[in-house]
């Protein structure tokens, strides 16, 4: 499984179906037990969606929250049925895979980025189906809890109150006011009477629904907390946060253990028997001891303090050098992740984007080829970067995206067929060395070569199967014809990939395009078949892989200014 932009929340909903939500404003159903694929994209948030709830006894309900101030209940079962036939013919009617409605709009951009082993394709939401919606949320929602029937949803945000809502109408059944800040996490007891939250006020507060009000609150943190997992009975809570330590605290004697502290802020945990595990800001995830058959033994190991009642207690606990001594040095396990890109700069010849990952490790990328080329190793990033520094003037043909992680490159037109460079420059055998070479239509050429062989023996044997015994380049012209993108037979096509622009099949890199539906795909380049909606692909990128053709150059305008010399005239 893969996505395209960063994802927010998962959680599970029945044996095999794993929901997801990202920052491109959808949700995503996968089939994360068997083949891994995505099943269906939903849709109806307008902003990034936060926060995902399910419920344990009802495999169809998940309830999504997000920056939008929206909080949608989805039925699964409703939302997945496949799309009707006559949706997909509409679809099918509409040009250059613009939707005769005009609500889509046409791709501009291309991205690249380090491939995984996974592909996803987009699929849509089932047409006519609209989530209940729960509305009343004047700004960002950042935690969702379900009960394990699905009969009640807890939600918060920046408005600083825990919501309480019937997810089956969607109506709002009260609202809890405590927090002074950003309410950032949310657990309910399998009875759905009893509610945690976690603030970044850093504070833990245990609500009564059925007082309607506060009835323990708990100053264990320093900083932010942004996860909570409880033991099965409810009577025990695990937090963690933004000050990178593991808290475990007993709900009715307000006593807590410091359990273990790292590096990196905690973002999420699961109690799983007697561990937890522990998801941070970096990429590994480490397994910690938990007792959570048996909480109450891990208090025997003594270093215990009782929770405060107000934010600032244990801030001064720890300002008057009392802080608490950790009960675990180090994980019973740790799964591994890989290293994060933190620090780009794209160099002057624009072939070239120096890097530095969460591990310390500086390293040089062609981007024509997607591999890198030369590791440094733990060098410093700045002196690397002048040391690589060329008199060279190119323009600017693409940009670069980190926040993944990994190195995403993006194509816009017509800006990224601004740069060009002479043959010889590029090592080119073969090529007058006076010949220019545009970066990004070879680039393009580069990574669709495998979808342009394979799209071109799917037409072959079309042909062939309906008897015709026409030369292949006749096939080929009279099967292209078939194409959604007009060819043009007499454009000088020039398929061959220059070594300067050969990607590794290795490791080959993914495309990443955002369709014509409305949604982004992603695909290995070797993993590209001919067989691919060319609705999905841009337009612009088509007709110069096909055609050899660039975007027309806009006529340059030239700003002037008139100065007013009526009085000089008259002097003389």
């Amino acid at each position: 499984m893969s996505l395209v932009v960063q994802v927010n929340d998962a959680v599970l909903a029945g044996d095999n179906t794993l929901v997801s939500c990202s920052s491109d404003t959808t949700l995503k159903t996968w089939n994360c037990l068997t083949d891994g694929t995505c099943t269906r994209t939903l849709r109806q948030h307008t902003d990034y969606v936060t926060c995902l709830a399910a419920a344990d006894k009802n495999s169809n309900i998940v309830a999504s929250g997000g920056l939008g101030g929206e909080v949608f209940v989805w039925d699964l079962e409703s939302a997945l049925v496949p799309l009707s036939k006559s949706s997909d013919a509409m679809e099918e009617d509409s040009p250059n895979g613009i939707s005769g409605s005009g609500n889509s709009l046409p791709i501009t951009s291309l991205r690249t980025i380090s491939s995984s082993n996974c592909i996803s394709t987009h699929t849509n939401q089932s047409n006519g189906y609209v989530p209940i919606a729960a509305k009343g949320h004047k700004e960002s929602v950042y935690a969702l809890a379900m009960s394990d029937s699905g009969t009640l949803l807890v939600s918060g945000g920046t408005e600083k109150v825990v919501r309480v809502w019937d997810p089956r109408t969607g109506s709002k059944t009260m609202k809890l006011r405590g927090h002074t800040d950003n309410i950032r996490t949310l657990l309910l007891d399998s009875t759905g009477r009893l509610c945690l939250s976690g603030s970044s006020d850093s504070m833990i507060r245990l609500w009564d629904l059925g007082q309607q009000r506060c009835v323990h609150s708990y100053a264990v943190h320093t900083d932010s907390v942004w996860t909570l997992a409880s033991t099965p009975t409810f009577s025990h809570v695990y937090s963690g946060g933004r000050d990178l330590s593991l808290y475990l605290t007993d709900l009715a004697t307000r006593e807590s253990l410091l359990l273990c502290t790292g590096e990196h802020p905690i973002l999420q945990l699961a109690l799983q028997d007697d561990n937890i595990w522990v998801a941070t800001t970096d990429s590994s995830i480490n397994r910690w001891p938990a007792e959570g058959r048996n909480p109450q033994k891990v208090f025997q190991r003594g270093g215990s303090f009782l929770a405060g009642n107000l934010s600032f207690s244990r801030a001064k606990i720890s300002l008057e050098g009392s802080t608490p001594v950790p009960v675990y040095k180090e994980p019973t396990l740790v799964i591994p992740g890989t290293p994060g890109i933190v620090q780009h700069e794209i160099l002057n010849n624009r072939r070239n984007v120096l890097t530095k990952d969460t591990f310390g490790s500086v390293k040089l990328w062609e981007i024509s080829r997607g591999i890198v080329i030369e590791n440094y190793g733990k060098v410093s990033f700045e002196e690397k970067k002048e040391e690589l520094f060329e008199m060279v003037s190119i323009p600017a043909w693409f940009t670069v995206d980190t926040r993944l992680g990994s190195l995403s490159i993006h194509l816009d037109t017509p800006q990224c067929f601004s740069a060009e460079m002479y043959s010889t420059d590029l090592n080119i055998v073969g090529k007058p060395e006076d010949d220019k070479v545009n970066l990004a239509r070879e680039t393009l050429k580069g990574l669709l070569a495998h979808w342009l062989a394979k799209r071109k023996q799917r037409f072959g044997f079309q042909a062939s199967a309906n008897g015709d015994v026409s030369s292949g380049k006749d096939i080929s012209h009279r099967s292209l014809t078939h194409s959604r993108i007009e060819v043009d037979f007499n454009a000088e096509n020039d398929a061959m990939v220059y070594p300067p622009f050969e990607f590794s099949t290795v490791f080959p890199p993914s495309i990443i395009t955002e369709g014509s539906h409305g949604g982004p795909w992603r695909k290995k380049i070797t993993d590209l078949d001919g067989t691919e909606d060319e609705k999905d692909f841009p337009f612009w990128c088509l007709d110069c892989v096909l055609n050899n053709r660039l975007p027309q150059e806009k006529i340059p305008s030239a700003a002037f200014i008139c100065i007013h010399v009526k009085a000089q005239l008259s002097r003389s």
